[in-house]
């Protein structure tokens, strides 16, 4: 079983050459003795964070799901501590960068952060708090923290080029035919192109591939059969064309430019473009300031055994607050 990670909106890129500006210097944070503090976060912070995850799994799973045993042995509610402690880790990691460079909350992002932990805060019951252990400090705190790791990398990135053209975003919507054998490929063509059968009902009859009409981004199929799809025009039918992946191809073109589906394969280009320039940067930065957690803090806190789900995600009003970029 698989948990999905919960930290989208750090995982933001970075400029390349700010590697030439980072602290070359290694600091080594050491490690805080005591039960109730960690060397970056309380744990009323912490379960700030492990509330809303335990909750989110447990509105859909109940609460059979700590118990269930992963790939490794490990129970669900060790793989997603473990997760949680990953996700403040990298948080840390953000805000130590942004102190690095001189970025920090003006008071306006301060007021608006506020009136969000208002509405968080406000909105937990008794159970809740007990449960947690927080003030309503301890939520401030966590919003601010989480908004400057996302505000350093807005900083960051200011200016840098990582545009998209339409062209390498381009998706088209096709109807598609795959067939491993080159003589029935042609046939089934000839049926199509000479007899006017129709295209939809002859692909779902011969075709031995899964999908018959999809929206097609650029790099998803062999470049020979994506060349031959991207040439059509909207009504268009293709030849017969090898992909050189053992299939034969023939596309008919329903949409020779999906203008909604293109905008969101660019943001997802973009984005991961700038995800691949920030893991250098953040690999480098985080090998150069190393930090330690005290294991003790985490040995008492556990999802099992405790009161029903609580309704306030603390991820979910930060969205709604600031979208799902957060910044």
């Amino acid at each position: 079983m698989r948990g999905r990670r919960f930290w989208p909106a750090l995982w933001l890129a970075l400029f390349l050459v700010l590697l030439l500006t980072l602290n070359g210097c290694k600091t080594i944070l050491p490690m805080v003795s005591g039960e109730e503090t960690d060397e970056f976060y309380t744990r009323p912070q912490i379960m700030i964070v492990a509330a809303t995850e335990r909750n989110r799994y447990q509105q859909v799973y109940t609460d059979q799901i700590w118990n269930v045993v992963m790939d490794d042995g490990n129970t669900f509610e060790a793989y997603l501590l473990n997760q949680v402690r990953s996700f403040l880790e990298n948080l840390k990691i953000m805000n130590l960068l942004a102190r690095n460079q001189g970025i920090s909350l003006t008071s306006a992002e301060k007021d608006r952060l506020r009136s969000l932990t208002d509405v968080y805060y406000n909105g937990l019951s008794d159970k809740d708090i007990a449960y947690m252990g927080i003030a309503r400090e301890d939520v401030e705190t966590m919003y601010q923290e989480y908004y400057l790791a996302n505000k350093v990398v807005g900083e960051l990135t200011k200016g840098v080029d990582l545009e998209v053209s339409d062209s390498e975003a381009k998706v088209i919507t096709v109807r598609m035919i795959q067939i491993s054998s080159p003589e029935a490929a042609e046939a089934v063509y000839r049926r199509i192109s000479q007899e006017n059968a129709d295209f939809l009902s002859v692909a779902r009859e011969t075709s031995e591939g899964e999908q018959i009409e999809l929206s097609l981004g650029r790099g998803e199929l062999p470049e020979a059969a994506e060349e031959a799809a991207f040439s059509l025009e909207a009504g268009e039918l293709s030849p017969v064309t090898s992909g050189g992946d053992g299939w034969f191809y023939i596309f008919q073109c329903v949409s020779d430019y999906d203008a909604e589906a293109t905008q969101m394969r660019k943001t997802r280009i973009y984005e991961e473009r700038k995800n691949q320039v920030f893991q250098q940067i953040y690999s480098q930065f985080q090998a150069e300031n190393e930090f330690q957690f005290s294991d003790e803090i985490w040995k008492d806190i556990h999802f099992s055994g405790g009161e029903e789900a609580m309704a306030v995600n603390f991820f979910s009003l930060y969205e709604e607050e600031f979208g799902s970029q957060g910044y």
